[in-house]
């Protein structure tokens, strides 16, 4: 089974929505992980709707610390946002580091119903890069 862990900043929105997509994508040959460089604590709601609509439940999520998994063996370390590339610790078991930045969806503006298409534009983008790394 490969190994992949996914960073971003808050591990709240991107990194999240990515694990579950890695999952998803790697039809049982990866086990998918996310982190932060620096934790929110709390898994977006937002995130987890827009999961929802492709039928994936993020409700059950946690945010995590990039620190706990830095002693891990990886095949593949991914960071999904500038701040993470600049700030995560170094995974020197890591075989591939990858850097894929996408934009922030929590930094939509407006009501809820006005950032949820800001979501789904950065889900789905996520959902492509992944598969078109793993060739899905």
């Amino acid at each position: 089974m490969k190994r992949v862990l996914i960073l971003c900043t808050g591990n709240s929105c991107r990194s999240q929505m990515a694990e579950a997509l890695w999952a998803e994508l790697g039809q049982g040959e990866w086990d998918a992980y996310s982190a932060g460089s620096k934790p929110s604590g709390y898994v977006h709601p937002l995130a987890i709707e827009a999961m929802k609509e492709l039928g994936i439940d993020i409700s059950g999520y946690e945010s995590k610390s990039a620190q706990d998994f830095q002693h891990q063996p990886f095949d593949l370390v991914v960071t999904v946002c500038d701040n993470a590339k600049e700030e995560c610790p170094i995974y020197p078991e890591a075989k591939e580091t990858l850097h894929w930045p996408f934009d922030d969806p929590a930094d939509a503006k407006g009501t809820n119903e006005e950032k949820m298409p800001t979501f789904r534009r950065v889900r789905d983008e996520i959902k492509a890069k992944i598969g078109q790394y793993l060739g899905v």
